[in-house]
């Protein structure tokens, strides 16, 4: 391997990066190959199949009603540009480098070993509690329609937080599992049955909108903005983290409750980022990347914007139900058919998030093991399907376990804070490269980087600043845990800072 381009030693440096050349090379290696079979339609329709979940169908009611009202619809605006300030650096990266592990590759050929450590520790956390709060959502919609026909589900098996003492969620352990085995066999029948899935929920959205419209009364858009509430300071480490360093508090509705409201919309966008876990995947990486990137996110928070349109606009947001808004507004202008449809759609549609999100843990996992910073046992692929079957299976078994004893709630808000802080790391790394590597071939550039560099941090920083200090404080516990894996194992089994003692790559 060339050290041309390194900026620091190769042996015993925690700060030592990979080159892109190395990252590369590293895929051609057959028995840690993935197999390529993925093209900008599969990976668009990989981007809308995660990023639209839970968020459509709850967070616009819930948000309408106690942080924007119809401005609801500016919130998914201001955070889907955040999104995109991100994606258009994902989409960079991922072309440059098309290479399995996303955030984590990017870091390791910009920022340095450690730096890619901690982003892919990082995405483990939230990938891993991603999914398995999405299928304990997903069990709650399928309870519900199985109550709807008579079926009722034994409280013990309904897990934790239906069952009054002991409980497992059954549903969410059995779902993870068979998703599991899905991902095992291949990413092309992975593809397929995300395809099918994603039409299922397409569809669903898309009645809701046409339907909806029909019986949304201008009155209800008035205020558009309603007129800004001071909230109470909290008080401890519920308090949002900006003011316990600043002060501030949050304020819901009026302008800045648009930005409040973004901060709690953004966990409806999340999973964009997934589709570059893909990369490697993928046909023709250099072209389908930034489309599937960059489509995905415009064709979620288009459909975001419209049906928080329509929610508003059926029934006034203060009126609007937090835990089913979607359906109860239906129920309320007398068309109780609509809702069945809903929770149906609901229901598929949680089923490609969770394994979308299950997929994105795996390869971060996979291309650590295959850099030695995790056991090389993990980065061998299946000789017949060629996936990483064994991170697949170790991982899949994991989370089922934990989505169906644990209730996880609490925990949810880990995951945003996860991606915010990716989504900072990918922005430096992007600028970082554009430095240290301008004779790099690049299909998809960032544009007005200069400009874009000044506003995309402040962005995703001003949002992670809007979370609970307790959420901070259970992120740093996990980063703890996660350099003192890195300096036990981590560094010592590295293949990059091995090569000074003439380790084979």
């Amino acid at each position: 391997m060339s050290t041309q381009h390194d900026p620091g030693p190769v042996k015993g440096g925690m700060f030592r990066t990979k080159t892109v050349e190395q990252s590369i090379r590293d895929t051609e290696e057959p028995e840690h190959a993935l197999k390529k079979s993925l093209s900008a339609l599969d990976l668009t329709v990989f981007g809308v199949g995660v990023i639209i979940g839970t968020g459509i169908f709850v967070l616009t009611g819930k948000v309408a009603k106690e942080t924007a009202g119809p401005a609801t619809a500016l919130a998914f605006v201001a955070a889907g540009v955040v999104c995109a300030l991100a994606a258009l650096c994902y989409a960079e990266f991922a072309s440059t480098v098309p290479v399995a592990g996303s955030a984590y590759t990017f870091s390791y050929a910009s920022l340095g070993e450690l730096v890619a450590w901690t982003i892919g520790w990082d995405l483990v956390l939230e990938f891993a509690l991603g999914t398995a709060v999405v299928a304990v959502g997903w069990s709650g919609y399928v309870r519900s329609l199985m109550d709807n026909v008579g079926w009722n589900m034994p409280e013990v098996l309904s897990g934790p937080d239906v069952a009054e003492g002991f409980g497992f969620d059954i549903l969410a352990f059995v779902l993870v599992l068979l998703l599991t085995v899905i991902l095992v066999l291949g990413m092309k029948l992975s593809a397929r049955v995300t395809a099918v899935v994603v039409a299922v929920k397409v569809t669903v959205v898309l009645i809701v909108i046409v339907a909806g419209s029909f019986f949304v009364k201008a009155d209800n858009y008035s205020p558009f903005v309603p007129d800004p509430v001071q909230q109470p300071a909290g008080s401890g480490m519920d308090a949002p983290l900006v003011q316990l360093i600043f002060g501030y508090a949050p304020t819901n509705f009026g302008v800045m409750g648009i930005f409040t409201a973004a901060s709690v919309v953004f966990f409806a966008f999340i999973g964009f980022d997934v589709v570059a876990t893909a990369a490697e995947e993928t046909k023709l990486p250099q072209r389908d990347m930034p489309r599937g990137i960059l489509g995905s996110l415009l064709i979620c928070t288009v459909l975001y914007v419209a049906v928080s349109l329509v929610v508003t606009g059926m029934q006034h947001y203060s009126e609007l139900s937090v835990s089913a808004p979607l359906a109860d507004a239906f129920k309320a202008t007398g068309h109780p058919f609509y809702a069945g449809v809903i929770s149906f759609g609901a229901a598929v549609g949680l089923t490609t998030v969770c394994m979308i999100l299950l997929l994105g843990q795996t390869r971060v996992f996979f291309a650590m093991s295959r850099d030695g910073l995790l056991p090389r046992f993990f980065s061998v692929t299946h000789p017949r399907f060629g996936t990483p079957y064994r991170p697949t299976v170790l991982l899949g078994v994991i989370i089922a376990i934990i989505a169906g004893f644990t209730s996880i709630n609490e925990l949810a808000t880990l995951v945003n804070i996860g991606t915010l802080f990716a989504f900072v790391v990918v922005a430096l790394g992007v600028l970082v490269l554009r430095r240290t590597r301008p004779d790099l071939h690049r299909a998809f550039r960032t544009p007005w980087v200069r400009w874009s560099r000044s506003s995309r941090w402040p962005r995703s920083i001003w949002l992670m600043l809007n979370l609970p200090a307790e959420t901070w404080l259970r992120f740093a516990v996990w980063m703890a845990l996660g350099f003192l894996l890195y300096f036990v194992y981590g560094r010592s089994h590295s293949r990059l800072g091995r090569l000074g003692d003439d380790a084979k790559y």
